[in-house]
């Protein structure tokens, strides 16, 4: 597989995903960002706050704390202080988002469903180990890059 190729399908993965998550925005007034922002909430229990969504969804965090207010506004989340480190913000689904999570979830369901259709449980085994080595590697060289 070319550099080309590899680079492709993870970008068409990428937008088979956002394709499918603009069905919930559709559905509840979203903005991409808003529904990327609830979907990351629900799928990562104690990754609660706008550094984490920051970090591991790699957004801006100019967008972040925008789409974080907006959803403030909406009901869609609330906002509390970190007992020890009054500096730090956690986020809290509320349980206006249920309807919201819960098409997020059908989604995330049907997105694996397409992605992995043909494949068997030994594949998906399979291929998550590699992925997994993938992301080591590239944790690891984007480190070295960054000493540099």
């Amino acid at each position: 597989m070319s550099t080309t190729d590899y680079l492709m399908n993870i970008r068409r993965v990428i937008k088979l995903h956002e394709s499918m998550l603009k069905q919930v925005c559709l559905k509840y007034e979203l903005s991409l960002l808003e529904a990327n922002i609830v979907s990351f909430l629900y799928n990562n229990p104690g990754k609660d706050t706008a550094a984490d969504i920051v970090e591991l969804r790699m957004l801006s965090k100019g967008n972040v704390s925008q789409g974080v207010e907006l959803l403030v506004k909406k009901g869609f989340l609330l906002r509390y202080q970190d007992k020890e480190d009054r500096r730090k913000v956690h986020l809290k689904l509320s349980q206006k988002a249920k309807p919201v999570t819960d098409a997020v979830e059908l989604k995330k369901q049907q997105f694996h469903e397409e992605l992995f259709s043909g494949f068997t449980e030994e594949d998906k085994k399979l291929l998550e180990e590699l992925s997994q080595r993938v992301m080591e590697n590239t944790k690891e060289a984007l480190k070295r890059r960054e000493k540099k």
